[in-house]
């Protein structure tokens, strides 16, 4: 088993693969890693299909009803992560060592700051307008809370950006062997799939 991810911000710049690049097998446990609004949820859901193991939402597991996480997350995940086949999203500090430990690819979802924004934005003000119902029967709070919440996810998605490509970058430090696939777009992120993932998968594209 590989050693345990610990996640500690060292001086590593390690190699990542481009969305040309093939794979060497196929992937059982898929980590899709990038900032909260890159749409790493849409992403891990289709690499599900793809590959035909289970997606599990981790926001799911950790939301509980009034946005308090769950008291039985980390278990949860625990479970998850030893788990032969999965595909989920790479966030949430406490669990990040489990997954990562037991990952055999990385998809980065890497886009700009200004397409995250844009992203995060529109989904925000949709699913606040709508009322939506997301996890445990939350909903998006006010929208007056991106001025007042410091937590809120327009605010978090623009302060976190920059952090989530030093988190990726600082994982060969604890696994040089966990490949890492970083994909610039949607555009790159669906021609990988029919691509390097289709040919490893043998599988028209």
């Amino acid at each position: 088993m590989a050693a345990p991810y610990r996640g500690a911000a060292r001086p590593y710049r390690r190699r990542v693969r481009g969305p040309g690049e093939p794979l060497a097998r196929p992937p059982r446990r898929v980590l899709v890693a990038g900032t909260s609004g890159a749409g790493k949820t849409t992403l891990a859901r289709a690499l599900g299909a793809d590959l035909g193991v289970p997606h599990v939402e981790l926001d799911a597991l950790h939301h509980g009803p009034g946005w308090v996480p769950r008291p039985d997350f980390r278990a949860d995940v625990e479970a998850l992560a030893a788990g032969d086949a999965w595909v989920t999203e790479w966030q949430y500090g406490a669990v990040r060592d489990l997954l990562a430990a037991r990952a055999d690819l990385v998809v980065w979802l890497d886009l700009p700051r200004h397409r995250v924004m844009r992203q995060v934005v529109r989904r925000t003000v949709r699913r606040r307008l709508r009322r939506e119902v997301l996890w445990n029967g939350n909903v998006e709070p006010p929208l007056r809370t991106v001025l007042t919440d410091p937590a809120n996810i327009v605010r978090w998605a623009w302060t976190s950006h920059h952090r989530g490509r030093e988190r990726v970058l600082a994982l060969g430090a604890d696994r040089p062997d966990l490949p890492v696939v970083r994909l610039p777009s949607h555009a790159a992120a669906l021609a990988w799939r029919r691509g390097p993932l289709a040919d490893v998968l043998g599988r028209p594209a």
